[in-house]
């Protein structure tokens, strides 16, 4: 098992719009692609981590399967819609994927 985590940053006074296109990416895009919504969660920064912090993380079995993910996103024009209505809204350079192991 894995958990691949994806984070980005809202920009100042921004951060409840991501937090809302984020719970939308899983309620219509995340189906779409095979993730089951019972094994993703969302997080946001408390203390000691960035506040304007958003991170969603994924319970994967593998690579394989994450880079099967990432091949059928490319195919579904909401995802590229979705991706367009969050830009405004978060700070530019700030995404990232971490993968850990489960141990």
């Amino acid at each position: 098992m894995m958990i691949a985590r994806w984070s980005i940053d809202a920009k100042f006074g921004y951060k409840q719009n991501v937090i809302d296109l984020m719970q939308r990416w899983m309620r219509e895009i995340a189906p779409q692609v095979g993730l089951d919504t019972d094994k993703m969660r969302l997080l946001t920064g408390s203390v000691g981590a960035l506040e304007a912090t958003v991170q969603a993380e994924h319970l994967i079995d593998d690579l394989t399967e994450l880079n099967q993910v990432w091949e059928k996103l490319a195919t579904i024009a909401a995802h590229k819609q979705w991706s367009k209505d969050l830009e405004p809204h978060v700070v530019s350079g700030t995404s990232r994927w971490e993968i850990y192991r489960v141990l």
